[in-house]
């Protein structure tokens, strides 16, 4: 058997994919990732062995550039993913028995890409926000108007509609495809999979629209040492604050690091500080910041007093399944929910906005780093299952298979 596996999104979109590759292949089948292609993204999929098929721009130059881009270039990107869909994706996808697509973005264009290949179409996401919206808006369905989450979620919705299903049209009738009568039904399907831990962001009950497969999160192993300096650092006194924010442009990376730096310092903790997308650097010369950069989040994070982050979906569930107290400032999309469900359940902080300040991150750290946190933290930890890679992976052997399950389209 062998899978596609695509989306097209920042580090925490494409990890978990090899992770479920890598599980795949566990299994005797396999497995091509279809990814923007960064450098770093490419670096990755070569560490596990599991191949790549670039598909539209960089991440990076997307998202990173000197202005963050316009309801224009958000257009235009869309129509060109919906594009490379019924080509680069279609070309990729050949000799596949299945095609796996994470993300509306990457979606849109998968399922024309199936359908060219009469091959079986799975949806899968990593938080609620990614599970597809209701049909109608909130209020109009009775529900409170305060209810600001799900009314942004249905919003989303048809800013996706708006979007993409021109250009999914236009492509959809050059390829000789019908055209689709329900946009959100063609991307999400009747069965959505949401690939999270159960206990970190539960599957909502009270969807009883669609049927959401919950498979838990999909982890790609990591077994690369610490880098010699940061073991050492580790090890040379109390164990210290890690501050990094992944694959987020943060808005003055200077203010960022100095006030992490400085709020660190005044609680007498030193300093573990990730360069990332956002350019970290240190404020001075002082022993007692490290920089670095890609390191094993899965063997640093339990040896942390706290960890401050972005949010994001990879990052909360490494950090979570760690043990280790959190402060989350989320910078944009699902980022808040999750800083949202960390302060629910009691193992870390969800800081208020995006921008840190010394008494924000202070107060936020005094409640991290406090006895209670951590002790709650390593609790839920324990609740956490590992397996939902391989979960994932012995569904999608099956929704290969001719008969097929139920709901898989």
């Amino acid at each position: 058997m062998r899978a596609l596996l695509t989306t097209w999104g920042s580090r925490g979109d494409v990890e978990p994919l090899v992770g479920l590759a890598v599980a795949l292949r566990g299994l005797g089948a396999e497995a091509v990732v279809c990814a923007p292609p960064d450098e770093e993204f490419a670096t990755l999929l070569d560490r596990a062995g599991v191949p790549l098929a670039p598909i539209g721009p960089t991440v990076r130059s997307v998202t990173a550039g000197a202005q963050p881009p316009t309801a224009q270039d958000a257009v235009r990107l869309a129509s060109d993913l919906v594009a490379a869909g019924f080509d680069t994706l279609a070309a990729a996808a050949e000799g596949c028995d299945v095609l796996l697509a994470n993300g509306m973005i990457a979606a849109a264009g998968a399922r024309g890409a199936a359908e060219l290949l009469g091959i079986p179409y799975v949806y899968a996401c990593y938080h609620l926000r990614g599970l597809p919206p209701r049909k109608i808006s909130p209020e109009a369905n009775g529900q409170s108007a305060k209810d600001a989450a799900d009314k942004a979620h249905w919003e989303q919705g048809q800013k996706a509609i708006a979007m993409f299903a021109e250009a999914l049209g236009g492509h959809r009738a050059g390829a000789g495809l019908p055209p689709v009568d329900d946009f959100l039904d063609y991307v999400y399907t009747a069965r959505p999979w949401l690939a999270a831990d159960a206990t970190l962001c539960p599957a909502p009950p009270e969807r009883t629209d669609i049927g959401v497969v919950q498979t838990g999160a999909w982890v790609l192993p990591d077994d690369r040492p610490l880098p010699q300096e940061l073991d050492a650092f580790l090890a040379a006194g109390e164990p210290p604050v890690y501050v990094g924010f992944g694959s987020m442009a943060t808005s003055s990376p200077k203010d960022t690091a100095r006030v992490a730096v400085e709020a660190c310092r005044a609680r007498g903790r030193r300093v573990v500080l990730a360069r990332g997308w956002a350019d970290l650097a240190p404020i001075d010369d002082a022993g007692d910041c490290l920089l670095v950069g890609d390191v094993n989040q899965q063997a640093l994070f339990p040896r942390v007093a706290a960890i401050v982050h972005h949010g994001g979906a990879g990052t909360t569930t490494t950090a979570s399944r760690s043990g280790t107290p959190q402060v989350v400032v989320p910078q944009i999309g699902d980022q808040p929910s999750w800083a949202a469900r960390v302060a629910d359940l009691g193992i870390g902080v969800a800081h208020h906005g995006p921008t840190l300040t010394g008494g924000s991150l202070a107060a936020a750290l005094d409640t991290a780093l406090d006895r209670r946190t951590r002790t709650r933290a390593r609790a839920v930890a324990d609740t956490m299952r590992g397996d939902g890679a391989i979960v994932a992976a012995e569904l999608l052997l099956d929704a290969a298979r001719p008969e097929g399950p139920t709901g898989i389209v």
